[in-house]
C-alpha cells in the first residue's frame, strides 16, 4: 500500500467518524451541540477543499496539511 493510499484510508475513516459524531449531536438538539456540529462540518468542508484536486494529484504540501487535519481534534 502506498503512502497516498494509507493517507486516504485514514482520512476516510476520520470522515466517517466525524459524520457519525455530527449525527449524534444533531439528535441531541442542545445549543452546545449545534455549535459543535458547525465546528465539525467546517472541518469536513476544509477537508473537501484540500482534496478537491483529487487523491492522485496530492502535493507534499497538501499531504502535510491532511496529516495535520488528522491530528486536529
Amino acid at each position: 500500500m502506498s503512502q497516498s493510499d494509507e493517507l486516504k484510508n485514514r482520512i476516510e475513516a476520520k470522515k466517517l467518524s466525524l459524520r457519525s459524531k455530527i449525527k449524534e449531536l444533531q439528535a441531541d438538539g442542545q445549543s452546545t451541540s449545534r455549535e459543535e456540529v458547525k465546528k465539525l462540518q467546517a472541518k469536513l468542508d476544509s477537508l473537501s477543499e484540500s482534496v478537491k484536486g483529487g487523491w492522485d494529484n496530492l502535493s507534499e504540501a497538501v499531504a502535510g496539511k491532511l496529516n495535520d487535519w488528522l491530528k486536529d481534534d
